[in-house]
């Protein structure tokens, strides 16, 4: 809920604090502007003329809960878990001091809420642009406050006020990432590797992966986030049939690029059931 972290919210127009009013269906700031909290649970906070860009439509964020329900991802939710923790016992947090998590382009909130499972009293910040995603991020947990705002702009957080940040297959913006971090934090980098459900990209004409990805990562970093462990890469196999392949392809940048007759009439020359590899790789950095 936003009540869990609105001490660590900020007006996007200015940074200044926010606090909840009318019984939390406002976010106020001090400086005068005023944020309405929508029915689902989640807030939009974007500056001046609002949201440039367009986030994932309802089609693509019932196509990712789908697929993502199914488990066909379980290794990589595991691997990001697992370096959320890393990193915190790396930071040597109090005791007394219960971790904030942000994830950016969190989408449903498949990862934050499986991370929070994991980690006692953490609280989680579901950052999307998507008001479609939000619905799904405002209901995940419990202890997850949902946000609806742009990476690529000022993010509505305090300085300082995040302990790890984790972003699967998502926009990044390390500028922003070094302010909001606290001394110590980490950011963690799921990044699509080469091969990337490759068994599926001849058949249905998909996107492939970029070559030189990771490497545009740390050039885009530099001067603001450094590596912090050894990168780890991830591969593994999954049985998926008709309906997952389709989520899969429905969850995906491709699915604004294939008309549904055109994936349609590709899907039908598809077996029943296919073996996909899926691959990835895990950086973990800091703030310089």
């Amino acid at each position: 809920m936003l009540s869990h972290i609105i001490d660590v919210l900020a007006d996007p127009n200015d940074g200044s604090a926010l606090t909840g009013a009318d019984d939390f269906t406002r976010l106020v700031s001090g400086s005068g502007h005023s944020f309405d909290v929508a029915k689902q649970g989640y807030v939009t906070l974007s500056a001046g003329a609002g949201l440039k860009h367009k986030g994932d439509s309802i089609e693509m964020v019932n196509a990712r809960e789908t697929f993502l329900s199914l488990g066909h991802f379980a290794p990589f939710v595991e691997a990001v878990t697992g370096a959320v923790q890393d990193a915190l016992d790396a930071a040597e947090l109090p005791e007394t001091v219960a971790p904030t998590l942000l994830e950016v382009g969190a989408g449903t909130g498949y990862y934050l809420a499986h991370t929070l499972d994991s980690i006692a009293d953490a609280r989680g910040i579901g950052l999307d642009i998507s008001p479609h995603a939000a619905k799904h991020l405002a209901k995940c947990h419990p202890r997850v406050g949902a946000v609806v705002a742009d990476v690529w702009e000022r993010l509505p957080l305090q300085d300082d006020s995040v302990d790890a940040i984790s972003v699967v297959f998502a926009p990044r913006n390390p500028a922003e990432f070094q302010r909001i971090l606290r001394p110590g934090g980490e950011v963690i980098v799921l990044t699509p590797g080469v091969g990337h459900l490759d068994e599926l990209r001849e058949p249905l004409g998909i996107l492939g992966v970029e070559e030189g990805k990771i490497e545009r990562m740390y050039e885009q970093a530099a001067g603001h986030l450094e590596q912090a462990a050894d990168p780890v890469d991830l591969s593994f196999p999954m049985k998926l049939d008709r309906a997952s392949i389709a989520a899969q392809v429905g969850m995906s940048p491709s699915a604004r690029h294939l008309g549904a007759e055109v994936l349609a009439e590709r899907m039908e020359l598809l077996p029943e059931s296919m073996t996909v590899t899926a691959r990835a790789r895990l950086d973990r950095l800091r703030a310089v």
